[in-house]
């Protein structure tokens, strides 16, 4: 399945580069994860639970950078993780391109191809929906990693260290309401107008 999102961040490309390659740093801001050890310079592990309605998952597993370009801005990450309880499975390889698009403007566009599998793969069903709870948790880690650059730049951090589950109902809603919103909006200006 094939995901495509980004956000934006008010900073030079970079000072962005430099910020998301703070592996430490983005860790903490990611909804519901935990960085458990640097398996080299360029290896991680860590474990990230979701909530799905009742359903508890946690994952525990790796991610690697198997491409840094300084030069153009990009890096390729190749992630997997299992569910702790046999439930099944995650493969990703994403690219993370930065651009300027403003003075002191940098975009994060993300692409990602992933893989379900096991009964984790009942979930994944949807990709327009998995795509639309994705760039939902994009932007949830976006606006904490805003709110930690904020807090860095004044009195002490924003972010809780201790990670909390990301209820993908939450998720789904949110999704939802912002899909409505979009629909309602172009007829309303068209009423206006």
């Amino acid at each position: 399945m094939k995901i495509e999102n980004g956000f934006e961040l008010s900073l030079p490309v970079a000072e962005a580069w430099r910020v998301l390659l703070d592996i430490e740093r983005v860790a903490r801001c990611v909804p519901g994860a935990e960085l458990t050890e640097k398996l080299d310079p360029n290896a991680y592990r860590g474990k990230i639970a979701v909530r799905l309605g009742p359903v508890a998952l946690a994952f525990n597993g790796t991610a690697r950078f198997i491409e840094i370009d300084e030069a153009a801005h990009r890096v390729r990450v190749k992630a997997n993780g299992s569910e702790t309880k046999g439930r099944g499975g995650a493969e990703a390889t994403a690219q993370f391109a930065l651009t300027e698009t403003a003075p002191g403007k940098t975009r994060v566009a993300i692409a990602t191809d992933l893989a379900l599998n096991g009964a984790v793969a009942q979930y994944g069903r949807g990709a327009a929906m998995i795509g639309a709870v994705a760039q939902t948790l994009v932007d949830q880690f976006a606006a904490t990693l805003r709110s930690e650059l904020a807090s860095s730049e004044g009195a002490g951090p924003a972010v809780d260290a201790a990670p909390r589950p990301v209820s993908v109902l939450a998720l789904v809603f949110g999704t939802l309401w912002r899909a409505l919103r979009r629909l309602v909006t172009p007829r309303a200006k068209r009423e206006a107008g």
